[in-house]
C-alpha cells in the first residue's frame, strides 16, 4: 500500500488552474523534505517544486512563478498551486518525500527522496 498519494490531477484548458494534493497515507507520518515531480510519455521524470520545512522552496525554471508548493503540516498534506497551465505541463505528477533535512540545492533531485506516490494525472489542452 502506497504511503503517499497524490489527487486533485484532471483536464484543464490552457491558462487554466488545478490544486494538487499529496496526503501521507496510513501511517500520516510527517517528512521533513517533500517534492513535485512530472513525466510525460517519452520523457524522462523531471522536477517540478520542492519543500524543506515550512519555508525552503525551489522550482524549476519552467513552472516558477506560475506553481507555488505549500504544506499543511497538521493534516500532513504536501500541495501543489498550478496556475496559468500550458499544454507542455501535461504529464504524471508525482510527489516524494525523505526524513532527511535535504539542502535547497537538493530539493529537485529524484535521488534525494525514498517514498513515491502512484502518481496523479494532468493533462492541459483545448
Amino acid at each position: 500500500q502506497a504511503q503517499l498519494a497524490e489527487s486533485g490531477g484532471g483536464s484543464v484548458q490552457p491558462g487554466g488552474s488545478l490544486r494538487l494534493s499529496c496526503a501521507s497515507a496510513k501511517y500520516g507520518a510527517s517528512y521533513y523534505s517533500m517534492g513535485w515531480f512530472r513525466q510525460a510519455p517519452g520523457k524522462e521524470r523531471e522536477a517540478v517544486a520542492g519543500i524543506a520545512g515550512d519555508a525552503i522552496t525551489t522550482y524549476a525554471d519552467s513552472v516558477q512563478g506560475r506553481f507555488t508548493i505549500s504544506r499543511d503540516n497538521a493534516k500532513k498534506t504536501l500541495f501543489l498551486q498550478m496556475n496559468s497551465l500550458k499544454p507542455e505541463d501535461t504529464a504524471m505528477y508525482y510527489c516524494a518525500a525523505t526524513q532527511e533535512i535535504l539542502a535547497q540545492f537538493n530539493l529537485l533531485a529524484p535521488s534525494a527522496y525514498v517514498l513515491w506516490g502512484q502518481g496523479t494525472q494532468v493533462t492541459v489542452s483545448s
